[in-house]
């Protein structure tokens, strides 16, 4: 896996340089800014790029924009110290595949850049939760909020394509979900980690992953924002009736 770093903290960066590198993670370079990130990206083509947010020139959101107008292939995950909702929705909003805090510990950091390179979107404990929250509160079901690599470099009026079911509308799935699956997918999409759900199921997080690779292919959905969009409709359907 080849990482580029993006912070202007120069003594985290050296930090996350040595983590990375001490399992085997090549850093391919670092940016003090979100424009020296973009000439960065396009230079090097890294297979990851670990974000800040807060950065002097270019912030962290404008450079995730614009790399993934131009290189939508890159994933880029937001590591910032920032939990704000809007600093969140609008990470995800420009591309994001994934949001971390800087307080996590560094075996978590590992694990969730191992979790990016197989296309399962990281992020922090309780923030999905929020993202679901957002789905369930706007009209249009959160679109534009989906993070798909493919549809950022797309024009903003041209649809979702169908095959993978937009947020607003989930798809039916063509197999039925099992029982474990259901659970599994409704223990997410109440913000807990993998972990936390394995915990609670008593299945390995290992096993979760699968569970929620089947999901996904059950479903016909392309990430975990999508994923999340189906579960919040799971979930208000799974409500009981209020009675006076």
């Amino acid at each position: 896996m080849r990482v580029l770093l993006a912070d202007d903290h120069t003594l985290l960066v050296e930090g996350l340089r040595n983590l990375l590198e001490a399992h085997d993670i090549e850093v391919v370079g670092t940016a003090g800014n979100g424009q020296e990130a973009a000439e960065l990206a396009r230079r090097l083509l890294p297979d990851v790029i670990l974000m800040d947010i807060r950065m002097p020139v270019c912030d962290g959101l404008c450079a995730t924009r614009l790399i993934k107008s131009e290189l939508p292939q890159i994933k880029i995950i937001v590591l910032t110290t920032s939990a704000d909702e809007q600093d969140l929705f609008e990470a995800v909003k420009s591309g994001a595949g994934g949001y971390l805090l800087k307080s996590m510990d560094a075996e978590s950091l590992i694990e969730a850049l191992h979790d990016a390179q197989q296309d399962v979107p990281p992020f922090a404990p309780g923030l999905a939760a929020k993202l679901l929250g957002e789905f369930a509160r706007s009209p249009e079901g959160g679109a534009g909020t989906d993070g798909s690599d493919e549809r950022q470099a797309e024009p903003p009026s041209r649809p979702p394509e169908t095959r993978s079911g937009s947020p607003r509308t989930p798809p039916e799935p063509e197999e039925p979900l099992s029982a474990r699956q259901s659970e599994v997918l409704a223990l997410v999409a109440e913000g807990l980690s993998y972990k936390e759900v394995g915990e609670r199921v008593y299945l390995s997080p290992r096993t979760i992953k699968y569970h929620m690779a089947e999901i996904m292919r059950k479903l016909h959905l392309q990430n975990r924002a999508q994923v999340l969009a189906y579960a919040s409709r799971l979930l208000v359907e799974r409500q009981p009736e209020q009675t006076d």
